[in-house]
């Protein structure tokens, strides 16, 4: 599937969990019910997928995970935070690099309208 077609997919059903929960929960529930959303979509995933760190050639488990890969394409990193901080972003942009993967979505479910805490990252 294309990453625009998969990315619209994934935040379709990213708005429709915000639309049910709203801000304030824990990032666990959004997660469940982000899973479950896309599950329903008949789309694949992993959570907490183990993403090793790459030093000088060698690949260190120093316990770092992704909270979904979609597709073995998308990497989401979840929030439920008052903002998105630069570090945020840096670690979305280390994950997508360390993956071996283009494109990464950050969302915080801690907002109004989740448009204002969706952000899409390509490498």
């Amino acid at each position: 599937m294309e990453f625009e077609m998969l990315s619209n997919k994934i935040i379709g059903c990213a708005i429709e969990v915000h639309k049910i929960l709203g801000p304030g929960l824990l990032e666990s529930a959004y997660r469940d019910c982000l899973c479950y959303e896309l599950k329903e979509k008949g789309l694949e995933f992993i959570t907490e997928k183990p993403v090793p760190i790459i030093y000088k050639g060698i690949k260190l488990d120093c316990g770092y995970r992704i909270d979904i890969l979609v597709e073995n394409e998308i990497i989401i990193e979840l929030k439920s935070i008052e903002g998105i901080l630069p570090v945020h972003e840096a670690q979305i942009l280390t994950y997508l690099k360390f993956a071996g993967k283009k494109v990464g979505l950050l969302i915080n479910f801690n907002v109004t309208m989740l448009k204002h805490g969706l952000r899409r990252f390509v490498l």
